[in-house]
């Protein structure tokens, strides 16, 4: 399977793929490594009010997901979705690996950008020991299709949720380990190698010239907000709001405190 051929699948399976509310200044919303569109199902409500809010599965949780692939083939991706939902441009908001998707788009895509929102993510590469421990931790799953071990999801929780949403909300953290134990593989092995060798692209945030909000959890695990905080000196025009007792899933573990900080900045930038 070509990438044309997975990338085309964004113009012609959108109603698959997608959860499309509202009417209004479009934001479409790109998940993480190991999540889907339903993570957004707080910010997807909060919007529907005033804004045309899209939600949409990233390759890796379709039937798409190999061969390899990367950032690229996903910002390709993002662009063929807006052809698929008629759009010619958004708000990008993107957690994660949507985040990382969402600035190479910003670069490779810029006349159909119209702000973006970073929700744990950070525009460095991961250091060399940090790809080292990803990349041996997904290798036993390169290949497989059969299910992902229960034992692996289960032991990826302190990647993406903070202290306080692991003691306190534990109901959250059990739905998205039973759906991890689902996913085939390879899919996590392919979406996990699709940004894991990622390069810097910190010299060419100036190129951005369009509002950015980077929301970040105090207690993300995997990205600490010091290292989103370059952004701001970066980008032309950018904007931080922390998240309380939150991890790498920020719009998930802390969904109000987030809501406002997404809802404050469109109704003021746009």
């Amino acid at each position: 399977m070509s990438d044309e051929t997975a990338t085309a699948m964004y113009r012609t399976r959108t109603d698959a793929l997608t959860t499309d509310v509202g009417e209004g200044q479009p934001v479409v919303f790109a998940h993480g490594t190991l999540m889907d569109r339903t993570m957004f199902a707080p910010q997807l409500e909060a919007l529907r009010d005033g804004y045309r809010a899209v939600a949409y599965d990233l390759r890796a949780r379709t039937d798409r997901y190999a061969p390899g692939y990367g950032l690229r083939e996903l910002a390709d991706d993002c662009d063929a979705l807006l052809d698929g939902i008629g759009e010619d441009s958004a708000v990008i908001a993107g957690m994660s690996m949507g985040g990382f998707m969402g600035l190479r788009f910003a670069l490779e895509y810029p006349e159909r950008v119209d702000g973006l929102v970073l929700i744990d993510s950070m525009a460095a590469p991961h250091t060399a020991e940090e790809r080292a421990v990803y990349g041996d931790l997904v290798e036993p799953l390169d290949g497989s299709h059969e299910a992902t071990p229960r034992e692996l999801a289960d032991g990826v929780t302190g990647y993406l949720f903070g202290e306080t949403t692991r003691e306190e909300n534990p109901e959250l953290v059990e739905t998205w380990v039973n759906r991890w134990a689902t996913y085939p593989g390879a899919a996590v092995y392919h979406e996990l190698h699709s940004w894991l060798d990622r390069p810097d692209v910190t010299d060419r945030l100036s190129e951005i010239d369009v509002p950015v909000l980077i929301v970040h959890g105090e207690e993300d695990p995997s990205i600490a907000p010091s290292r989103a905080e370059p952004m701001l000196e970066e980008l032309p025009d950018a904007e931080m709001e922390l998240i309380p007792e939150a991890g790498h899933t920020a719009n998930l573990e802390g969904a109000e405190a987030a809501n406002d900080a997404i809802r404050s900045f469109l109704d003021e930038r746009f």
